[in-house]
């Protein structure tokens, strides 16, 4: 897939290997497509299926589940995999990486897969990571949008091997297609992911499953008695659990630090409704209450309720 169109690019190719997080890739080809940022654009996938799917969606080009063969001679390649997926990819594809090649990805952990990627590839390969902070909880190449990157931040954690211009290289293919770039270390990306959005991730997970629990104790429908903030966590617990699998056990440190900062939190609410203390507990709700005017104000997201929104 030749980037003739993005400057300083020369010809560039775009291999995407895709499983199991077929929203979030589909969504990038079809992104790079209408910001005409590549003349073609190709796939792998394990599923015969999802290969014949978005060929005759006209999401890429040309897609099958030989890796090895899609991943020749590209300039640019693009893992969208489940993080414990990323070492098997890079065995497939690593006799395939041609001299300057630029290798990303779209994971949401990074300190771990870093430094598994970098002992993997040639040294003469590019290794810089990418987290593009979008998505939803819809799955299959039918659901993705080109839009989903717009004006959404994309972080780069480039290894030490990386060279200036490449970053540069893909710094500006992110902003082709939308998002707002950031580079910085690893270890701070997966501190500050664990907070914004692994934690979140697991409470939803946890709700949810309480939920069910209860219901299944009670023998009632409760389900269905569903309000607005029950509704809200369930979208976020509908995600790939796969890939949220992945992102527990790799950000495992930050994630079980920031667990116990939640049960602490927790059982100060408690604590504050067991002795009937309303003003600690409208302390609470009026400070966290401003960091949702916060978000909408740096257009992290509208004043809307989220049931029902298109």
């Amino acid at each position: 897939m030749k980037f003739t169109k993005m400057e300083g690019c020369g010809n560039d190719y775009v291999y995407v290997d895709a499983r199991e997080r077929d929203e979030d890739w589909s969504s990038l080809a079809r992104a790079i497509k209408k910001n005409g940022l590549s003349n073609q654009i190709v796939s792998s996938n394990r599923s015969d299926s999802v290969n014949k799917k978005v060929i005759e969606l006209k999401i890429v080009d040309d897609s099958s589940s030989d890796t090895k063969k899609m991943a020749d001679g590209s300039d640019l390649i693009i893992i969208a995999t489940p993080l414990s997926s990323y070492e098997s990819v890079i065995l497939k594809i690593k006799d395939s990486l041609k001299n300057g090649t630029i290798l990303t990805d779209v994971g949401s952990v990074k300190e771990n897969v870093i430094s598994l990627v970098e002992k993997a590839v040639p040294e003469n390969v590019s290794w810089i990571s990418s987290h593009p902070i979008a998505g939803t909880e819809e799955s299959g190449p039918e659901s993705g949008f080109s839009e989903l990157f717009k004006n959404k931040w994309c972080i780069l954690t480039p290894s030490k091997k990386a060279k200036d211009k490449d970053i540069k290289l893909l710094k500006t293919f992110w902003e082709k297609i939308g998002s707002k770039v950031d580079i910085m270390e690893a270890k701070q990306h997966d501190y500050i992911l664990s907070i914004t959005s692994h934690i979140p991730h697991l409470i939803a997970y946890n709700i949810v499953n309480t939920t069910i629990n209860a219901q299944d104790k009670k023998e009632t429908d409760i389900v269905k008695y569903s309000a607005g903030g029950l509704r809200d966590f369930t979208r976020i617990a509908a995600s790939n659990p796969i890939m949220w699998r992945d992102i527990f056990i790799q950000n495992k440190k930050n994630t079980s630090k920031m667990i116990d900062n939640f049960i602490e939190n927790l059982e100060d609410l408690k604590k504050a409704i067991e002795k009937e203390d309303g003003k600690k507990l409208e302390e609470i709700f009026i400070k966290t209450k401003k960091i949702r005017k916060e978000i909408i104000e740096l257009g992290q997201d509208v004043n809307k309720p989220d049931f029902g929104r298109k």
